[in-house]
């Protein structure tokens, strides 16, 4: 029998062998290409919602002259104001304000600007995430010890928060109290602007360390599950304070004398080193800030606005944290030359 001029033949066992060797290759060569596009679309995404947050900080200096605290105590009464007198003292049985909310109530932002498709269910937890389950981490608890689903408290914040602030521009809320402490007070910007680096030169903002349940956010000094999402990082190690400058207020005699140091880069943590409680952590609080964006970069944003993408020990040796603890009552100069 014989067959027609058109009729085809079937692959030899060797040649689809051939053809799947190939296309296996080709897979491999691939993916690797896809799997880093896809993680610079996500540090692309990321670096625009932080940009965002930064927006949002500016419109709200231009209506209240301040940065924004990272956080505040609710007023008992009414959970979405704060007062001065109650700013002192350790945790709020009515949860807190946070930043993102003080933005968010504000202007036309929306919760999305406060997450990154780069880190865990798009951002951390709020530090009381309130009734919903579905806003806890497995194993978390609230400032009361409360487990997944209690009610109260419950913060005033977007749901999930990437970012993290520099503690020397938005700070802790640490306002009041009485006895020769420092305490925290509102930055204006143009004290900012007024150094030479100006806002160009000092970070405003940048993304948290993300590790599985957030557990990089969970200080173990502290003897619970608590998510401190809440908190800034705080760029600086104090020294030690000369006679003439008690912590007390007035500081005066002193304000040429440096207060504050850039830590040495052996305080920043190498990658296996990272692990629970890094917001807390004894050396540095910059062993919180993230590294998830290749060569252990992430994003972060200057008071100007601006992004930029690099390491923490890059921010450190360029001194992007500022000139200032400005933050802080009292001589809150930082050497630039000195590390400690």
């Amino acid at each position: 029998m014989t067959y027609g001029r058109g009729a085809g033949r079937a692959f030899t066992l060797i040649e689809l062998l051939v053809v799947i060797a190939i296309i296996a290759l080709l897979v491999g060569i691939l993916l690797p290409a896809l799997g880093s596009a896809r993680r610079e679309a996500q540090a692309t995404k990321c670096s625009a919602s932080i940009r965002a947050v930064a927006q949002g900080v500016t419109a709200y200096t231009i209506d209240s002259r301040w940065f924004p605290l990272s956080y505040v105590y609710s007023s008992e009464g009414d959970l979405n104001r704060w007062r001065i007198e109650d700013q002192q003292g350790s945790g709020s049985p009515r949860g807190y304000i946070h930043w993102s909310w003080m933005l968010f109530s504000g202007n036309s932002m929306t919760g999305e600007q406060f997450e990154c498709p780069s880190v865990l269910n798009g951002g951390a937890p709020a530090s009381n995430p309130g009734a919903n389950a579905e806003d806890w981490e497995p194993g978390q608890t609230n400032d009361l010890g409360g487990g997944v689903g209690s009610p109260t408290p419950e913060d005033r914040q977007v749901k999930r928060v990437a970012f993290t602030s520099n503690d020397a521009v938005i700070s802790r809320n640490k306002l009041a109290g009485s006895g020769p402490q420092r305490r925290n007070r509102l930055v204006n910007p143009a004290e900012i602007d007024q150094t030479a680096k100006g806002g160009a030169g000092t970070i405003l903002a940048t993304e948290f360390l993300s590790r599985p349940g957030w557990r990089s956010l969970i200080p173990g000094n502290e003897g619970s599950n608590a998510i401190k999402s809440h908190r800034p990082v705080t760029p600086f190690v104090p020294g030690s304070a000369p006679a003439n400058d008690p912590y007390s207020e007035p500081n005066t005699g002193s304000n040429n004398i440096p207060r504050f140091f850039y830590p040495s880069l052996d305080r920043i943590r190498s990658d296996n080193e990272l692990g629970d409680g890094m917001i807390t952590d004894a050396n540095s609080t910059l062993n919180a800030v993230g590294r998830h964006h290749g060569n252990a970069k992430v994003n972060f944003v200057f008071v100007d606005g601006h992004v930029e993408r690099a390491t923490t020990i890059e921010t450190i040796e360029k001194r992007q944290w500022g000139e200032r603890f400005f933050s802080i009552t009292g001589n809150n100069r930082v050497s630039l030359t000195e590390t400690r």
